[in-house]
């Protein structure tokens, strides 16, 4: 978790860049509204989602990935 900490704010906009590449190079579409809507659907859905529980201990924020059934607690 500490080595992911600096990289994941970094995440979502790298997935949208990955799944341009994707699409536009090596699928070889033409970028349109459908296409970029796509890109970036597809980065939202693999990027991992933050929510904030408060708990009797404090305040931690929980993260949660798409295929990661863990939820991994950090606290704030």
């Amino acid at each position: 978790m500490k080595n992911l900490k600096h990289f994941i704010p970094f995440l979502f906009p790298i997935l949208i860049i990955v799944f341009g590449l994707i699409t536009y190079k090596i699928l070889g579409y033409a970028p349109t509204i459908y296409t970029i809507l796509i890109n970036v659907g597809g980065a939202y859905l693999l990027s991992p989602k933050f929510k904030t529980v408060k708990k009797q201990n404090g305040v931690e924020e929980q993260m949660k990935w798409l295929f990661f059934k863990k939820v991994i607690n950090k606290k704030i």
